[in-house]
């Protein structure tokens, strides 16, 4: 379980929508420590339900099956054990097969079309462990293949946005991680 460096707030002092929140992510996530602890800043708790994922995740340009695709593969890369259950949920919710959850660290696989892989291509170049990450040439004209540049710009703001909050989750502990985390305690196992 977590150890927060930030305290959580207690549940009976959030207002009534971040308590249900909280007890969602209890029951599909078996835990709610990133809620809890967010929830000492409703404005920013806010904006990342309503302003990052309610409008442009489950919304925006690209649907919604290949943001799934590429949040997944991202929380797998980055070993966040409590993003995984939750998106391993959402991913299935959305369209996404049990074949291609299985398949989530092959990236080649046949369980994955063309534009499938492309998106996965990017999220191996966006996610915490790729310290060299780059959109090459070839990638871009492969994903300029399928995705508009809106598009593109969407999905690369989606996985930035991604990113960046599993890299305060891991270093703020505010999440349950996986073996495979390269950031925090474990990373240095």
């Amino acid at each position: 379980m977590p150890d927060p460096r930030i305290p959580p707030l207690p549940r009976a002092a959030m207002p009534e929508r971040w308590r249900k929140v909280a007890e969602t992510a209890d029951q599909v996530r078996g835990e709610a420590t990133l809620i809890e602890v967010l929830a000492q800043a409703p404005e920013l708790l806010g904006w990342y339900y309503d302003g990052f994922y309610a409008e442009v995740f489950f919304k925006g340009r690209v649907e919604r099956r290949i943001k799934e695709i590429l949040r997944l593969k991202l929380s797998t890369l980055h070993g966040c054990a409590f993003c995984n259950r939750g998106n391993t949920k959402s991913a299935l919710e959305a369209g996404v097969t049990e074949a291609q959850v299985a398949a989530m660290w092959e990236t080649d696989s046949p369980a994955f079309d063309a534009k499938e892989r492309a998106v996965l291509r990017l999220a191996e170049q966006m996610a915490l462990p790729n310290m060299r990450g780059e959109v090459t040439p070839a990638l871009a004209a492969e994903l300029r293949h399928f995705f508009s540049e809106a598009e593109m710009v969407e999905l690369a703001m989606v996985a930035a946005v991604l990113t960046g909050m599993a890299k305060m989750l891991f270093v703020f502990d505010l999440v349950s991680r996986e073996a495979t985390c390269p950031i925090g305690p474990q990373a240095a196992g």
